[in-house]
């Protein structure tokens, strides 16, 4: 799996609810993350960079665990990797979107999320495709700050979040797409100020569903044979700054986190039968996003 940054483990903490079984190598870009205020040709190019190096390493599968990433490079990944190396790229967007369209009871859908998700129109497209549904968008670009400094409840919070969802809230929306891998840390407040009669849809759940679909098709899932699982957390910035938000995000699996870059290497040593003999299925031991 890889994200900007340690928004993408709320995805992570969802597929391995549902496959504690699953190995996980996990990169976030901190060094250039958050890739929301940025040019999409840029993000394009700095999420592929990131790609490479996953699927370099032998997964068996890989997720986008970004929205500003999934708008940004989907249609290129699934042809550099899925038809070019044959690696499966599930993706947070179109989970989230389908879902949002499912429990819509008014047909009127509101979108939270960073300014580059928002530009892309990519919620739009996913929602145009279902009759009698519309899709009132909002970028909220304080609101990943706010949750990467902890400030997660109390007063600033309920004011930012007044801010950004008073005009959705207008729009008379029955459904809410938190369209932010970093948004589910604000559910309470976000909830509160849209209130009881509004649904809030994340991408984490959904997209570990599309992740468990996609390796049982595929005959994938890792044996229960195969031992206890091992994850590894690596982040292009600064290792000790993401443990700490990563253990905030996703808990105790977070161990040590490497410096990004070396993958290949560490991977390596997790497999060494499936080297020596499996081929073309070097990667069933991980799941990547």
């Amino acid at each position: 799996m890889f994200d900007s940054g340690v928004g993408g483990l709320t995805v992570a903490r969802a597929v391995l609810d549902q496959l504690p079984g699953e190995q996980v190598l996990y990169i976030g870009d901190t060094a250039n993350g958050p890739y929301g205020p940025r040019d999409i040709e840029e993000v394009r190019g700095l999420a592929l960079r990131v790609m490479d190096e996953l699927v370099d390493s032998g997964v068996k599968l890989l997720v986008i665990a970004c929205n500003t990433a999934s708008a940004a490079v989907l249609h290129t990944a699934r042809k550099r990797y899925t038809k070019g190396r044959g690696v499966p790229v599930i993706e947070v967007i179109h989970p989230a979107a389908r879902a949002a369209a499912h429990v819509t009871r008014n047909g009127r859908v509101g979108l939270v999320a960073t300014q580059g998700t928002v530009d892309s129109g990519v919620y739009g497209d996913a929602m145009g495709v279902v009759p009698g549904v519309t899709l009132t968008s909002q970028a909220c670009p304080r609101f990943v700050e706010l949750v990467e400094r902890g400030v997660t409840a109390g007063s600033e919070v309920l004011e930012v979040a007044e801010e950004y969802l008073s005009p959705v809230k207008a729009a008379g929306v029955d459904t809410l797409v938190l369209g932010c891998t970093h948004y589910p840390l604000l559910m309470g407040p976000i909830s509160y100020i849209m209130g009881d009669d509004v649904t809030l849809v994340t991408s984490s759940d959904e997209t570990a569903k599309d992740v468990y679909r996609a390796l049982a098709s595929r005959d994938l899932l890792r044996s229960p044979q195969a031992g206890p699982a091992r994850h590894t957390f690596r982040a292009t910035g600064d290792p000790e700054r993401f443990a700490v938000l990563a253990r905030r995000f996703l808990g105790p699996e977070v161990g040590h986190v490497q410096q990004a870059g070396d993958a290949a290497t560490a991977l390596s040593a997790d497999l060494p039968a499936v080297e020596a003999g499996r081929g073309d299925s070097a990667a069933e031991d991980c799941v990547c996003a």
